[in-house]
């Protein structure tokens, strides 16, 4: 049952009811008898609890009141008047009662919302009216679980300071999952500010509608976590590689794909500007002539050496959304860097100046390539034809150049990359259409300079061209 149907039902007419004659010795009665009730000092009325049967159970409600378990308390009225519900129901009804057998209380009964299932029913209620008579709350909270079984009952009797107590135990310690699902249950039962209080750390706060600055809608705290995230793993963390591998696993169990792939294609794309602006100042004829040449050398060794770290962080984000196949606009975007790929044959023709200062640039540019490549071909990210096409297109030039510069390199890196890369982009080039493939094919003829017989991926892309080619046109008649 659930919270809010108990609460109905625990304040319904049946909730309590208040006799100036004895109780009547009901079986209940008599059951409860068998053990000494509990008592508090200054007793001056019984308490009885018993149990509101579920109105589904059927077999419960044809039992009757007689036979429902009950619990009596002896209580002190004075105590019951820190209830708010116990004071209203007092004032407006309490009269004398008469001498009775059962010591001359007077007799109160209340309610109490069957649990589906426990061994102990009336335990909330009973340390409840324990804290009415001791309001020592931190002798009876001692768990989240302790003031989520108690809060219901506080609020059901409208007894604030425990509500109080019990919500501000609950703010200040950690839940488990299945306590969170209860607060989240409770919390809507709490008075606004202290609902607020608890619903923070498991609610985000209202989004703002726009940023103050740009004016463009605001991150979600999920999306602003997720972008602090990857910030902190492609930027001087002390430990980097395990903190890349730690966000990677975080990025990869997210549950919302469309968010990870907005912040990834923010971070892509905050990376790639940086290294189109470091290129685009190493190019510029304009840069060349307005700084002497010492400091234009010096200049061109940082951009040059920062366009190589951002590349690397590049990579990094690419394999995040290789893997977790959200990197369509990113190969997008990669496609459409003519202006890029320019700055980049550019400087690996200026065989001193990158050999001597990023000799590593080459094999990074082919790695980031060959992996959005290779995710076209084994379908894990799919693009139109026309992107297919840009790809090859933009980035064929600078493999034509980089497979040149790599071989003679002693960096600790191997060629395979560029070899793999032609590969893949005649697979790509298997996928287009006739004209564009043979376009793209006659500018692939630099792979067969090494050796014809180390070609046999190219000898095939052209056999396969021909085949096609060869065929009747669609739609000719035979």
């Amino acid at each position: 049952m659930s919270l809010r149907k108990r609460q109905r039902s625990a304040s319904s007419s049946r909730l309590s009811t208040l006799s100036s004659s004895p109780a009547p010795h009901t079986a209940a009665a008599a059951a409860s008898a068998s053990s000494p009730p509990l008592s508090f000092p200054n007793a001056d009325l019984v308490l009885r609890l018993h149990l509101d049967p579920c109105p589904d159970d059927d077999a419960d409600l044809d039992a009757g009141e007689d036979h429902r378990p009950s619990l009596d308390l002896h209580v002190s009225s004075a105590s019951l008047l820190r209830s708010r519900y116990f004071a209203a129901l007092l004032s407006d009804r309490w009269s004398p009662a008469p001498t009775s057998a059962a010591g001359g209380h007077g007799h109160l009964s209340l309610a109490v919302a069957a649990p589906r299932s426990a061994s102990h029913p009336f335990h909330a209620h009973v340390e409840v009216v324990r804290l009415l008579h001791t309001l020592d709350f931190a002798g009876a909270i001692h768990s989240p679980a302790d003031a989520l079984d108690i809060l219901p009952v506080a609020l059901q009797l409208l007894f604030d300071a425990c509500v109080e107590a019990c919500t501000r135990f609950l703010e200040a310690v950690p839940w488990s999952p299945d306590e969170e699902a209860r607060v989240l249950e409770i919390a809507p039962l709490l008075p606004a500010d202290e609902a607020a209080d608890l619903l923070a750390r498991i609610t985000p706060p209202p989004a703002a509608s726009a940023s103050a600055a740009g004016g463009e809608a605001a991150r979600s705290p999920s999306e602003a976590m997720l972008h602090g995230l990857i910030h902190s793993a492609i930027h001087g963390h002390p430990v980097p590689a395990a903190t890349k591998a730690f966000v990677a696993m975080l990025l990869k169990d997210y549950p919302s794909r469309d968010c990870v792939q907005k912040v990834l294609d923010e971070a892509f794309l905050s990376r790639l500007e940086t290294v189109k602006e470091l290129m685009g100042k190493y190019a510029s004829p304009d840069f060349r002539v307005a700084v002497d040449s010492d400091e234009r050398d010096a200049i061109q060794r940082l951009n040059l050496q920062s366009a190589v770290l951002n590349v690397r962080h590049l990579l990094w984000l690419i394999e995040r959304m290789v893997e977790m196949r959200v990197a369509g606009n990113a190969v997008k975007l990669w496609s459409e860097q003519a202006a890029l790929t320019a700055d980049l044959q550019k400087l690996l023709n200026d065989v001193d100046m990158w050999k001597n200062i990023t000799p590593g640039l080459p094999v990074l540019v082919t790695r980031c390539t060959l992996r959005f490549a290779n995710s076209v071909v084994n379908g894990e990210t799919i693009v139109p034809r026309q992107v297919r096409t840009k790809l090859v297109r933009s980035w064929l030039p600078v493999l034509n150049v980089c497979r040149n510069m790599v071989q003679p390199m002693q960096c600790g890196y191997k060629s395979p990359n560029c070899q793999e890369l032609e590969e893949t982009f005649l697979q790509i080039i298997s996928t287009l259409p006739v004209p564009d493939a043979q376009e793209l094919l006659q500018q692939c003829l630099g792979f067969s300079t090494r050796n014809v017989d180390d070609c046999p991926h190219l000898i095939a892309a052209f056999k396969t061209w021909f085949r096609r080619a060869g065929r009747a046109p669609q739609g000719a008649e035979n």
